[in-house]
């Protein structure tokens, strides 16, 4: 009876915000055409907000996984990354709910305040953790914007090919700062409703346009060849599956947080669905050939689907991008001291300085693929999995609360014994497998492309007579 009490309280408020916003408002059509494009918080726009953003560029990139891996390895990791990393979010969902509850006993109104992760773990651990949260986070999402860009000018490189990609990441970097103008999570509704369908459409062009080519002649399968592609590939996988270091904020433009709990799960198996028939017929048909492309669209021949694609994906890399810089927005609004105003224009102009390092970052490490191990490992190990395990473990320690603990373990799991068994097994497994030989092989493989290319370069992975 105490944790519906809590519920209560929790999903209370938050809708009496929402009409205090909404309703008050005047009728008219372009209120409701706002209401219904622009402001999301229902269950459904929580789950496109997850699938789109899961997904993304990453699905360009785990052909080059599975040449890295080889089939069966790619197969299983995907099914086991994706459980792992549906298990932390639920993690993260309990931890913003105990957070959230106890901040609205004591009164605290987040009218005008946007939750984030580092303050979760602030009023649950305090400041030291509030510190290595805020550390993780941040420079994952940071890195996480770097490498929408990075996308951008991988992609429109193969409809148009007459500026270098070097040239293409200075455009794209300009359009993706108008990402400032969006406020918040709430209104990413129909971006993400479109986001989804454009990386499903995507997905499966690359299946069927794959099965359609056939194998190259000659196709060789060889891979795994050497233990710092295996990993490198392993690594690329576990951050396809980290996309919630933006769970915090996403929960909390629901108008029933408590009601997370399985949406990620949810947009995990939807995501398998796009990601391992794709990444499977592409490998079947190039096999070590995407050893050297780390974007699958580079092989396939050019056709009006091809660029469709192209394009799809171009559109749903600047909406990741403001996925991802939106929580760095937040907290260098709260800052300057500007993140409570009701201006958007004030707003936007003082999360310009953010988008700058993004662009620099990009430009000096263009390295499309090979920057998703690196963050995978190094980061997302931590900000994903990591972290939210021991937070977790750390906050239900004592008996007290766990007794007065909001959500209790699910019982198929064994009660509190078995959630700890889990978490363990998911801090050990990615220290150890993760940030251990993943970091030692992205990072070889990461030095191995800066020998390769060099810093700055003007086209990564170009064709020679192009360059």
């Amino acid at each position: 009876m105490a944790s519906e009490k809590v519920e209560t309280v929790v999903a209370g408020n938050y809708m009496e915000m929402e009409r205090e916003e909404e309703y008050g408002k005047s009728l008219s059509t372009k209120s409701k055409l706002s209401k219904i494009f622009w402001h999301g918080g229902s269950v459904y726009d929580a789950w496109f907000s997850c699938s789109s953003n899961q997904v993304a560029q990453v699905l360009l990139t785990l052909p080059y996984s599975f040449s890295q891996l080889g089939m069966l390895s790619g197969i299983l990791f995907q099914l086991f990354y994706g459980l792992m990393g549906s298990w932390t979010a639920y993690l993260i969902s309990v931890l913003y709910v105990e957070y959230r509850t106890r901040k609205e006993r004591e009164k605290v109104d987040f009218r005008n305040h946007v939750i984030q992760w580092f303050e979760v773990l602030d009023g649950l651990l305090g400041k030291h953790w509030r510190n290595i949260g805020l550390f993780f986070n941040c420079t994952f999402l940071l890195f996480g914007s770097v490498i929408q860009l990075i996308a951008c000018a991988s992609n429109i490189y193969y409809i148009n090919d007459n500026l270098d990609k070097r040239t293409w990441t200075y455009i794209f970097g300009a359009c993706c700062a108008t990402t400032v103008f969006i406020p918040s999570f709430h209104n990413y509704r129909i971006w993400s409703f479109l986001g989804l369908v454009m990386t499903s459409y995507t997905a499966w062009y690359l299946t069927i346009a794959s099965l359609i080519h056939g194998q190259v002649e000659g196709v060789k399968h060889s891979g795994p060849s050497t233990m710092v592609l295996y990993f490198t590939g392993a690594t690329n996988i576990l951050y396809t599956f980290g996309g919630h270091a933006v769970t915090v904020e996403i929960m909390h433009a629901m108008w029933k947080p408590q009601k997370f709990k399985l949406i990620y799960l949810m947009a995990t198996i939807y995501v398998l669905t796009l990601t391992l028939p794709s990444a499977s017929a592409v490998y079947w048909a190039f096999g070590d050939m995407l050893l050297n492309r780390s974007n699958a669209l580079a092989l396939l021949p050019r056709t009006g689907f091809r660029d469709i694609a192209v394009i799809l994906m171009l559109i749903h890399q600047f909406i990741t991008f403001g996925f991802a810089c939106t929580p760095l927005y937040f907290v260098w609004e709260k800052f300057i001291g500007v993140h409570e105003t009701k201006s958007l224009f004030k707003r936007a102009l003082a999360r310009l300085p953010v988008v700058v390092p993004i662009w620099f970052l990009a430009i000096i490490f263009p390295f499309f693929g090979p920057i998703n191990s690196t963050v995978g490992s190094l980061l997302v190990s931590f900000t994903v999995y990591i972290i939210p395990a021991l937070a977790h473990m750390i906050t239900f320690a004592s008996s007290p609360a766990r007794e007065n603990a909001i959500e209790r373990p699910p019982k198929f799991l064994g009660g509190w014994a078995g959630l700890y068994s889990v978490n363990i097994f998911v801090v050990i497994w990615v220290f150890i497998v993760g940030f251990g030989f993943g970091g030692w092989a992205s990072m070889v493989n990461f030095i191995h492309q800066i020998d390769t290319f060099g810093l700055f370069t003007k086209c990564y992975q170009c064709p020679k007579h192009k360059v």
